[in-house]
């Protein structure tokens, strides 16, 4: 069974391949069908999440799977959540995850609350009008450290440190950050769903 992917992330798009390969899923890009990136007008992870699905499944004729994911820093209040991509030009950077993170640490400074959550929705739907979009989150609770560390990863991965691990997700392998991710914890969810819902698959 062939998905859109309503992401040009190459990062979200093998990891959700991996995450997803027990079902035999092919995620396909959706800049590879020609589609353009959907408007993201909304202030929730799941009406975004929602829209881009929508677009991707409109636009390709393929059911269409929607990852809408941000950082959540407790200290600002739960920004910069659904514009985490962006905020790197809130301050005058080019949109990189280089740059993010630079801007993260650098509005961090002196502040000592790091907790925030990384979040991930995940919205599948089977045509453009599907009325029972399959819905999945995953949160992980996280410190924001002063530095990047490690090399693995993409995103934020360097700079949200595991409590439970003493890590970021950039320091520990691929295989072992499949399962513990805020994108690992929504996947698991919508595999489950995908199999009861759209496979008949126990």
């Amino acid at each position: 069974m062939k998905l859109v992917l309503a992401s040009h992330n190459r990062g979200k798009l093998a990891e959700l391949q991996a995450l997803l390969a027990p079902l035999g899923l092919t995620l396909l890009a959706q800049d590879t069908q020609g589609i353009a990136p959907a408007a993201e007008p909304h202030c929730t992870f799941i009406e975004n999440a929602l829209a881009k699905a929508r677009h991707a499944a409109q636009h390709s004729g393929l059911p269409a799977l929607a990852d809408d994911a941000g950082l959540c820093i407790d200290a600002f209040g739960g920004q910069p959540g659904v514009q985490t991509a962006d905020y790197a030009t809130r301050f005058g950077y080019e949109k990189t995850d280089a740059n993010n993170v630079r801007a993260v640490l650098e509005q961090m400074v002196g502040e000592v609350n790091r907790r925030a959550t990384i979040v991930s929705t995940l919205v599948a739907v089977r045509t453009p009008l599907d009325p029972q979009p399959l819905v999945a989150v995953g949160r992980v609770t996280v410190e924001i450290t002063t530095e990047p560390i490690g090399s693995n990863g993409f995103g934020f991965d360097p700079i949200m440190r595991l409590p439970a691990l003493g890590q970021t997700f950039a320091q520990l392998p691929s295989a072992q950050k499949n399962t513990l991710s805020h994108r690992a914890l929504a996947a698991q969810q919508m595999l489950a769903l995908l199999r009861a819902h759209w496979l008949d698959q126990p």
